[in-house]
């Protein structure tokens, strides 16, 4: 496998289990996306939206994962497959009144998103603005 097929290729699908620090949690249901908002009235959520098929998102998902060293008492980390679960993506933007991309970060306290960017603005150095 060449360089430019590490970065731009991967498996569909399970890339947030391997090999990464971050203590991710799926986003795959809207009785998900309602637990989630309950937990933000007591730590800072995030939800990563990543397209499995689009390079540019697999590379913003390794960067934000080589940066993120939050501990789990602090943030809890959502993973949200947006091509197998569109209708929770859907929900995210339309529950959230923040327009859909990809990929797209958003973070959440007291049910609220407090800040959002996506593509290559995506920084997980951010969240620590929003801890207390």
């Amino acid at each position: 496998m060449g360089f430019l097929d590490k970065i731009f290729k991967g498996n569909e699908g399970g890339e947030a289990e391997q090999n990464s620090k971050a203590p991710w949690h799926h986003l795959e249901s809207e009785i998900d996306l309602h637990r989630l908002e309950e937990e933000s009235k007591e730590k800072v959520v995030v939800i990563f939206k990543h397209s499995t098929r689009c390079g540019i998102s697999r590379m913003a998902m390794r960067q934000f994962e080589s940066e993120y060293n939050y501990d789990e008492a602090q943030v809890k980390l959502y993973y949200l497959d947006l091509i197998a679960y569109r209708n929770v993506s859907n929900k995210v933007a339309e529950d959230f009144g923040v327009f859909h991309e990809s990929p797209q970060l958003l973070i959440i306290r007291d049910k609220n998103v407090v800040y959002h960017t996506s593509h290559s603005d995506i920084n997980a150095e951010k969240i620590a603005e929003f801890l207390d």
